[in-house]
């Protein structure tokens, strides 16, 4: 994709190195409506100087901000802090490092991904599932029918399932499908893509509400059986290798 030049200076400009910067949301999914943002994502290297005392600050950095009509929502988190992250059954950062749309990159976020997957368990299944139970009650919310919330849960909930099967983080909703084949989905992301944030189904009636609730329900149920059958591990086993790869970083921050 074309990365605006907004966004370049906006990840140049920060106060921190950066092990990493992606882009996640919409663009990551494959369903960005002509005014979604940019939801950019990364890791900062905050120097030795700023973690020894008593406390510490600027673990999380955010901003949100309109540049050449660009809406842009950077968030970037200590290395630490995302290494405690990855740590936990967290998905969204899984994504974020995965992220194939890379703005900045290094050796050492290469070496983080090899690492994390050893970060990848059964029980991430979790985060799919309430992250899918969330985004449906959006979509039921008020009776609006929304597009982009109907589109997130069906992303999760394939995103989930293939990755109890595989080990594979993969977030794009047309990849996804490559794989399952839904046919509805197609025609839901041509309405996105063509339409606005705030897009509602093309076609709203009860029967058409109630056939993507039970597709919802069947989705959600392919995942539980998933989770059951997965091959991955119960728990993370990147502990040694994830320190490891701060006390290098963090020495390094040191010496410059």
């Amino acid at each position: 994709m074309n990365i605006p030049p907004s966004i370049n200076t906006i990840i140049r400009q920060q106060p921190y190195p950066l092990l990493f910067a992606t882009i996640s949301g919409s663009h990551l999914y494959g369903f960005p409506s002509p005014d979604s943002d940019y939801d950019l994502r990364g890791v900062h290297i905050l120097p030795v100087q700023e973690v020894v005392g008593l406390e510490t600050r600027n673990e999380t950095i955010e901003v949100s901000e309109v540049r050449e009509s660009l809406e842009i929502d950077l968030v970037t988190h200590d290395v630490k802090k995302f290494f405690l992250m990855l740590l936990k059954k967290n998905g969204y950062v899984l994504e974020q490092l995965y992220s194939p749309l890379i703005l900045i990159t290094s050796p050492e976020y290469d070496e983080l991904k090899i690492i994390a997957k050893s970060c990848i368990t059964r029980h991430h299944s979790y985060h799919y599932i309430g992250f899918a139970a969330t985004q449906w009650k959006l979509f039921e919310k008020e009776h609006t029918y929304r597009i982009k919330p109907l589109l997130y849960v069906y992303r999760v909930l394939l995103t989930g399932i293939y990755l109890m099967q595989t080990g594979v983080v993969e977030s794009n909703l047309i990849k996804l499908n490559e794989v399952f084949n839904l046919p509805y989905i197609p025609d839901l992301i041509a309405q996105k893509l063509t339409g606005t944030e705030r897009s509602i189904l093309s076609d709203i009636s009860d029967i058409n509400v109630d056939f993507h609730q039970r597709e919802y329900e069947s989705l959600h149920n392919n995942l539980q059986e998933a989770y059951q059958s997965s091959p991955l591990p119960e728990a993370p086993s990147a502990n040694a290798a994830l320190d490891n790869l701060l006390i290098r970083l963090r020495a390094r921050s040191y010496e410059l």
